[in-house]
C-alpha cells in the first residue's frame, strides 16, 4: 500500500469515527459510502484486526479500534506537519484550506478577491463554507474561521482584523413612506428587521435603552440587507457589508450618533486551533485577506 492511499485510509477511518457513520464520513469527504467502507476494510486487513463493529443503526469502535484511533490521529497530524514544513522550506503553501465565514462576510469581503488569491497561491485549494452560527472547527473540519463579535474560545488562536462599525439603515423607499425616527424611542413606531432566534444579534447597543422587537426576521445578515434594500424596514448592519450601499445611497443611515461604538458586535477575528497542521496555508490566507478587508 502506498503512502498516499494509507494516509487516505487513516483519514477515512478517523472521519467515520468522528461523524458516527459511513454515510456521514462520505458526506464530509464528498465521496461514495462504498469507497469509505472499502478504505476502512483495507486498513483492517493491513492491520489484521477489526477496528469497527458495524450494525444497521450505528458503528462502534472495538478495543483495538480505540487503541489505534489515538495513534492514527497522532500519525496523521505528524505527516501533515511534515508536509507543511517541506512546503514552508520551498516557500510555497500547498494543499486544501477550509474557510468558514458568515454568508455576508463571504460575499462582500472574501469572494471578490478569490481570483487574486488563487493567482498568488495557486497550490492552495480553497473550500469556502458559509455558516451563520459559530461552528466547532474540529467537528466541521475547518482550518480557519472569520468570526464577528466578541470571542470566548480559549483554545483558539485569534488574529484581530479590526472592528466593523454598525449602522442603523433603511432604504430611501422606506423613508419616503415613513418619516425617519428622530430618537431611539421612535424606533418602536417603525418596522424593524432583526435576526431569527438570535437575541445577542438583536441587541442594537443604543445609547438609549430601547427593547428591539423585530417586525420581520431572517437567519443571516445578507437576507437582512436585501430586506432593507427592498424597503421592508430598518436594520442594524455591519459596515463591511453595506459600505457601497451607503456610498451610492441605496441605504440611508439614520440616528448615526445613537449606536454605541465600539461594541462587542463590531469585533472581527480570524480564528484557528493552536495545534493546526496547516499553519503556512492559514498564514498565507490571513496575511493576504487582512490587507484587503474593508471593515
Amino acid at each position: 500500500m502506498g503512502v498516499k492511499s494509507k494516509t487516505e485510509d487513516l483519514e477515512n477511518f478517523i472521519t467515520v469515527v468522528e461523524s458516527g457513520s459511513f454515510t456521514g464520513a462520505a458526506n464530509l469527504q464528498n465521496t461514495q459510502v462504498a469507497k469509505i467502507s472499502r478504505s476502512v476494510a483495507r486498513l483492517e486487513k493491513e492491520l489484521d484486526v477489526t477496528l469497527l463493529n458495524r450494525s444497521t443503526r450505528r458503528i462502534e469502535l472495538t478495543e483495538e479500534g480505540h487503541l489505534f484511533l489515538k495513534y492514527a490521529k497522532e500519525g496523521l497530524s505528524s505527516l501533515n506537519r511534515g508536509e507543511e514544513a517541506l512546503n514552508d522550506l520551498r516557500g510555497c503553501p500547498k494543499g486544501k484550506l477550509r474557510v468558514d465565514a458568515a454568508s455576508p462576510f463571504l460575499i462582500h469581503q472574501i469572494i471578490p478577491y478569490i481570483e487574486d488569491f488563487q493567482i498568488t497561491f495557486p497550490d492552495i485549494q480553497l473550500d469556502l463554507i458559509s455558516n451563520e452560527n459559530i461552528v466547532d472547527l474540529i467537528e466541521k473540519k475547518t482550518d480557519v474561521a472569520i468570526r464577528i463579535g466578541k470571542l470566548a474560545d480559549s483554545n483558539l488562536y485569534a488574529k484581530n482584523l479590526g472592528n466593523s462599525k454598525l449602522h442603523l439603515v433603511a432604504s430611501p423607499r422606506y423613508l419616503a413612506k415613513f418619516n425617519a425616527p428622530q430618537s431611539p424611542l421612535e424606533l418602536k413606531k417603525h418596522k424593524l428587521i432583526g435576526f431569527t432566534d438570535s437575541p445577542k444579534l438583536n441587541n442594537w447597543y443604543l445609547k438609549e435603552n430601547v427593547e428591539i422587537k423585530p417586525y420581520l426576521t431572517a437567519s443571516n445578515g445578507e437576507a437582512l440587507r436585501q430586506l432593507a434594500l427592498n424597503g421592508n424596514g430598518i436594520a442594524l448592519l455591519s459596515n463591511f457589508m453595506i459600505k457601497k450601499d451607503l456610498a451610492n445611497k441605496s441605504l440611508i443611515e439614520i440616528l448615526p450618533e445613537m449606536v454605541i461604538s465600539p461594541n462587542p458586535r463590531e469585533e472581527v477575528h480570524a480564528v484557528y486551533y493552536k495545534n493546526s497542521a496547516v499553519s503556512s496555508r492559514i498564514a498565507a490566507f490571513i496575511d493576504f485577506f487582512s490587507k484587503r478587508f474593508t471593515l
